[in-house]
């Protein structure tokens, strides 16, 4: 399913937090529930999948909201400073302040744990949920006794990853934020439709997370689709292609 570039607005929209970091975001507004894209972690709302869906929705007259957590991309603020917690939090305003009505939420890695946090805490707002790698938990399967040691006395990991020219800083305060925010040790009180795209190569999210989280996944209504040959990123066309097909199929059937 190609889709054709709409080249954005070179300067996003900002919207102001109660401390006065702003938080920057693009929206295109139209008919149906809106679209809430989630990046991952050291991620922003540049990436090639946010982008191709937006061009789709508004291919499609969708309303569609995409934005940078405080510390990331656009936004104000230092990305040390942020949190599991603040970044939902993040998430919150904005769907609270500039969405009327029923979301679909789409989450990429760390966005989908912030997507299952979100549909926890606006249940009556979230009308479907999409996790691409979606990574809950992550800060207790994710990280080695030795990672863990270094962050209680270092107070952060600094490490090279494939994904950016700078390297992933995790702090123990974003840690001890994941673990207070753990999902898959109980029932998970989500009862929307949820679909979990999954690559089983990926080398970031080990694909059994997918079927453990579907297992949590109070809603009858869970599909996890594991792509074989998919990496971490899905980023491929047929990848994009896929989750086009699957939040088009989602923002049908919600009323």
């Amino acid at each position: 399913m190609p889709v054709a570039d709409i080249a954005p607005v070179d300067t996003p929209d900002f919207f102001a937090r109660p401390d006065g970091l702003r938080l920057a975001y693009r929206q295109h507004r139209g008919t149906g529930p809106t679209i809430l894209f989630l990046p991952g972690y050291m991620s922003d709302m540049e990436g090639s999948k946010a982008v191709a869906l937006h061009n789709w929705a508004a291919q499609q007259g969708r309303p569609l909201l995409r934005l940078d957590y405080v510390g990331c991309g656009a936004s104000d603020g230092r990305f040390e400073d942020g949190t599991l917690h603040s970044w939902r939090d993040d998430v919150l305003l904005l769907l609270d302040k500039l969405i009327q009505g029923p979301v679909i939420l789409v989450g990429s890695s760390m966005g989908g744990w912030l997507a299952l946090l979100v549909a926890l805490a606006r249940p009556a707002r979230v009308q479907a949920l999409v996790g691409i790698a979606a990574a809950p938990d992550f800060t207790d399967w994710g990280f080695t006794d030795a990672d863990k040691a270094l962050l209680a006395t270092e107070g952060r990991i600094v490490e090279p990853t494939p994904y950016s020219d700078q390297p992933y800083v995790t702090t123990h305060a974003f840690w001890e934020s994941g673990q207070a925010s753990r999902l898959l040790s109980n029932p998970i009180a989500i009862d929307c439709p949820v679909r979990l795209l999954q690559g089983q190569e990926d080398a970031d999210v080990p694909w059994q997370v997918a079927t453990r989280l579907a297992g949590r996944l109070r809603s009858s209504d869970v599909q996890t689709l594991l792509i074989k040959d998919g990496d971490h990123r899905l980023s491929r066309d047929a990848d994009i292609a896929l989750l086009i097909r699957t939040v088009a199929s989602l923002a049908d059937i919600v009323p």
